[in-house]
């Protein structure tokens, strides 16, 4: 009898390796299929497309105890969105397909469509279609994004060189810190009948989980500078999962320092409280849909004039391997202990 493997014995992106190995592309415009943030469909000389699509599952990726509609319609298309910008892209349309249970009601429904459509006039985009249907497990909402990228401009996560820079915009950690919040007071009020949530101080954390923004400033600053990343990706699964990515990808080695990652105080404080230490949810706690990216360091003194991006280590030669240098000066394995699906 064949052995039946488990899929947490893959992980989502060597089960994708595995169910996509046999295809290949037949039409001359596919410019990339499967394996960074967006498949490239070439259109123009001066334009190319770029698709990318997400779901998002109730029980898995949201919990309705806590997370209201129109935050979670908004989230399902930014989350879409910042794969676009993470190819140096700019969105124009998307499709919304759910499957939905009998417990929502209509208005329910038009509570997440209003969140979808705040987030399609925040970021100038269509929606444009879409399908749905029954379902006997909840709630899942499956987006599709298109946009569409200057070939010259274009932005991979394979295209790291040695001595790049490597930034980050924003901070991370904070969605993480904040979902912690939120469950822990999900399990106060089941423990304790009719316990009020304390959230107060905790706003900026629980805000950057239950309504992220994607960082189209950030590539417009960069492009503004005359900037070209040259390798790019979305913080989705965490700081780690995504350099993993970039340099397993780009066949390079990396350095960052401990000192250098930026952590909001909010993020700190709830780390605190839960005596953890800040930098393991800023490096593994996903979901900030920051942008991870790398320039060449004759950029160096350009970077630093960018609003809200951090230079936070190099590249390296491959046999040099992926490490972060701790304050105090030890190096430390860079693993991927972020999002992990199927677990």
């Amino acid at each position: 009898m064949t052995k039946q493997t488990e899929l947490a014995e893959l992980g989502e992106f060597k089960l994708i390796s595995r169910l996509t190995k046999k295809f290949s592309a037949t039409h001359k415009n596919t410019v990339y299929a499967i394996g960074d943030d967006c498949a490239v469909l070439a259109k123009t000389k001066q334009a190319h497309t770029l698709i990318t699509t997400d779901l998002l599952m109730e029980g898995i990726h949201f919990d309705l105890m806590f997370t209201p509609l129109k935050h979670l319609g908004y989230k399902a298309v930014v989350v879409n969105l910042s794969d676009i910008y993470a190819m140096n892209g700019t969105p124009e349309h998307i499709t919304v397909s759910i499957a939905v249970s009998a417990k929502f009601t209509v208005e329910a429904l038009e509570e997440l469509y209003e969140g979808i459509a705040l987030a399609c006039k925040a970021y100038s985009v269509d929606l444009i279609g879409g399908d749905t249907s029954a379902s006997l497990t909840g709630l899942a909402i499956s987006i599709t994004a298109v946009g569409t990228v200057n070939p010259k401009l274009i932005t991979y996560r394979n295209t790291a060189k040695k001595n790049d820079l490597i930034c980050v915009s924003g901070n991370v950690g904070a969605a993480y810190t904040g979902l912690q919040i939120m469950q822990r007071e999900k399990t106060v009020f089941q423990q304790s009948k009719g316990a009020q949530p304390k959230l107060e101080g905790y706003e900026y954390s629980i805000q950057r989980y239950l309504k992220p923004e994607a960082r189209a400033d950030v590539i417009q600053n960069l492009a503004d500078a005359s900037i070209i990343p040259t390798a790019m990706i979305d913080v989705s699964d965490g700081v780690s999962s995504e350099l993993l990515h970039i340099c397993s990808q780009s066949n390079v080695g990396c350095r960052i320092y401990e000192e250098r990652i930026p952590i909001h105080e909010n993020t700190q404080k709830i780390a605190r409280e839960f005596e953890i230490e800040a930098i393991i949810p800023a490096l593994n706690g996903g979901e900030d849909y920051e942008l991870l990216f790398t320039v060449p360091i004759e950029q160096h003194e350009h970077i630093k004039t960018i609003p809200d991006v951090h230079i936070i280590g190099s590249i390296t030669e491959q046999e040099q391997g992926l490490y972060m240098i701790s304050r105090s000066g030890s190096p430390i394995a860079i693993q991927a202990q972020g999002w992990t699906a199927f677990e």
